[in-house]
């Protein structure tokens, strides 16, 4: 029987398709598509120091250009799949956090909630060729505007002089803007869960900060697509010595290592265990703003060392408020 017409353009859209869960924007790991729950920079300097308690608000921008050249090839199985991508991505972020006075198994607790709205446009092209030289091409664009998937967190903060430490939970509730058969998505279609620790290094009188935190995120079926992204480890560091007591400079990184392979019917391509590595400058701002102390932070990453994703840029711009310094009657702090 001949082969309709309209058959070879099926198999460019499924060529894409699959194109679109092992080289989409912004992925921690080789998740399908959309954002995933851990951003690379996430975390920098401060994340383990404690705050003021009451509510604090921290409004983030998040910019990342990501690529993939076409001319790095995929092997799976005898099939040879080369991909070229590029996907800007703009997401404005929106994070309320209560502080409780009390302590909570003598750390100080904190329960927060991430809102996500942003912008993903994705253009790709992929070429397909099978182990008898036949090859299929087809190139596809999408963009999506809307929310993102709901981001709830906890976290215990422990203090002991210059030395704090800090154990956090966060996941995505599955809400955001997402379609399987999409190449641009801002939810990640399935739960997903991620929990680490974190260690701030503060000496407030010598001008000295360095922070470290380590978190693994569990990815649960897609249901949709049948499809399980592996379990992902990610390490994000910041240093940032004082220039004054008003302004911090310094440099911040993050790595990134899937440790388990993707997996389920839907991963056809392979397991895809994916990693990358970032590294750039941060600078920080502390200033009251109306009855509020404000911190204003700026960082940016370059990435390398990318294998079985796309790489490239990104920048954050956050604005945190969070209720000021208490002192007591003699000028000491609480």
């Amino acid at each position: 029987m001949r082969k309709r017409s309209g058959g070879r353009l099926t198999d460019i859209t499924r060529l894409l398709a699959a194109l679109s869960t092992t080289a989409v924007p912004d992925l921690a790991s080789a998740d399908e598509s959309g954002v995933s729950l851990w951003l690379p920079g996430q975390y920098a300097s401060f994340a383990a120091a404690p705050a003021q308690p009451g509510w604090s608000y921290a409004t983030t921008y998040y910019h990342a250009w990501d690529t993939a050249s076409a001319g790095t090839p995929i092997l799976r199985g005898g099939v040879t799949l080369q991909a070229g991508l590029k996907s800007p991505t703009d997401l404005l972020m929106f994070t309320p956090t209560y502080v409780f006075a009390t302590p909570v198994l003598g750390a100080q607790a904190a329960l927060g909630v991430q809102t996500t709205f942003g912008r993903v446009a994705t253009s790709a092209a992929a070429t397909l060729t099978g182990p008898g030289g036949a090859s299929l091409s087809g190139t596809r664009s999408d963009t999506v505007v809307g929310l993102g998937d709901l981001g709830p967190n906890a976290s215990l903060t422990w203090t002991r002089g210059v030395h704090n430490f800090m154990v956090y939970a966060t996941a995505a509730v599955p809400i955001g803007a997402y379609e399987a058969s999409r190449l641009s998505n801002l939810g990640l279609g399935h739960w997903a869960v991620d929990s680490g620790g974190g260690y701030t290094y503060f000496d407030e009188k010598a001008g000295v900060e360095w922070s470290a935190v380590l978190g693994f995120t569990y990815n649960f079926m897609n249901p949709t697509t049948q499809y399980q992204s592996g379990i992902d480890a990610h390490l994000d560091w910041g240093v940032s010595p004082y220039v004054t007591d008003k302004m911090y400079v310094g440099l911040a990184g993050y790595l990134y290592d899937e440790v388990t392979g993707d997996r389920g019917p839907g991963a056809k391509l392979g397991s895809f265990e994916s990693r990358v590595a970032g590294i750039g400058p941060q600078i920080g701002f502390f200033f009251p703003l109306g009855d509020q102390q404000a911190t204003l932070s700026l960082r940016a990453y370059r990435e390398f060392d990318a294998k079985d994703r796309p790489d490239g840029w990104n920048a954050w711009i956050t604005l945190s408020l969070a209720p000021p310094e208490q002192k007591s009657p003699h000028g000491s702090k609480r």
